[in-house]
């Protein structure tokens, strides 16, 4: 992965997973229709924008099934292995069964080699920082893990306002805030410290969240609605991908509660058009040259802060 870009936020669409989702009806569940997938126009829009390595996730929504999480997790581990140095994965776990997700967790981890966990801020209403989950995270925890975050519909929702606004435009950015403070209000990521966790999509609207909270939590504590919360504790553990609009306003916002080295590139392949992230790369390259503040980190956001968390 070294001296090239890193590609943290991109994802596998598997012939298995299209076909579950249709027999459920489900292909439209987020709201709009799944892209297309193959590695080989996958590997081609890598080399057309300089990027060395991409990591795999599953697509939302979420599998009903084990065995189309299984198969999927299969189908990443067999391309990482057919283009060694090309691609990783963080393997989907079939939650909201916390017991099959930690089979399928040591699955993918001792078997597969899995480089991570992909978990979705929430699966049916299950959403991460909910006490059923500490078991899964006493997991991941003693395992050092990855995990990628990822939004999904949220549950339960209002069907007339994805209508009104598509999901990817809006609630997207409120589900992932809502998970990682959901995980903060508990401790999780402070807790169990050793989890390493990604947000999408440049952090959602958590650097407007994070001073609320702060500024809210005496309030919360005096009426007894949570405990003492270690913000420096849970903040160090998260990581931000620029998947989406990132610009340099976006990279200041996010130092006011990260630093230089927990942003990564991400690109949301297939999910955007190769041809516009061609583009968005060139020109996150070229302020990351030319703004004098941030040009010290444009090494670490293309591709030395993942080398640095997925070594």
């Amino acid at each position: 992965m070294a001296q090239s870009v890193v590609d943290v936020h991109s994802h596998i669409i598997t012939p298995e997973f299209v076909s579950s989702l249709e027999r459920e009806g489900r292909l439209t569940d987020e709201g709009f229709p799944l892209p297309k997938y193959d590695v080989e126009s996958h590997l081609r829009w890598m080399e057309e924008a300089g990027v060395q390595t991409s990591v795999l996730t599953l697509a939302a929504p979420q599998p009903t099934s084990a065995d189309v999480v299984r198969q999927t997790n299969e189908a990443a581990a067999r391309v990482k292995k057919e283009h060694p140095g090309r691609f990783l994965f963080c393997a989907a776990l079939p939650l909201p069964d916390v017991s099959k997700a930690l089979e399928e967790a040591k699955y993918a981890l001792d078997v597969l080699k899995a480089d991570g966990i992909k978990l979705a801020t929430n699966v049916g209403g299950q959403y991460l920082g909910a006490p059923e989950l500490d078991t899964l995270f006493t997991f991941l925890n003693e395992r050092k893990a990855v995990v990628i975050l990822h939004p999904h519909r949220p549950e339960p929702v209002n069907r007339q306002v994805m209508q009104q606004t598509p999901l990817a435009m809006q609630e997207y950015l409120a589900e992932t805030t809502r998970a990682v403070a959901n995980m903060i209000s508990r401790n999780v990521l402070a807790r169990y410290n050793h989890i390493k966790v990604v947000v999408p999509h440049c952090g959602a609207y958590l650097p407007l969240a994070v001073p609320r909270m702060k500024s809210l939590t005496p309030v919360m504590q005096a009426n007894k609605m949570v405990g003492e919360i270690d913000y420096e504790a849970n903040l160090r553990a998260l990581y931000y991908d620029l998947a989406g609009a990132h610009s340099p306003e976006v990279i200041r916002m996010l130092l006011t509660i990260t630093t230089p080295d927990h942003l990564l590139y991400g690109s949301d392949y297939p999910y955007v058009a190769p041809q516009v992230l061609t583009q968005s790369l060139a020109r996150m390259k070229q302020y990351l040259s030319d703004e004098t503040d941030l040009a010290p980190f444009r090494e670490m956001i293309l591709y030395k802060n993942a080398y640095q968390i997925f070594k």
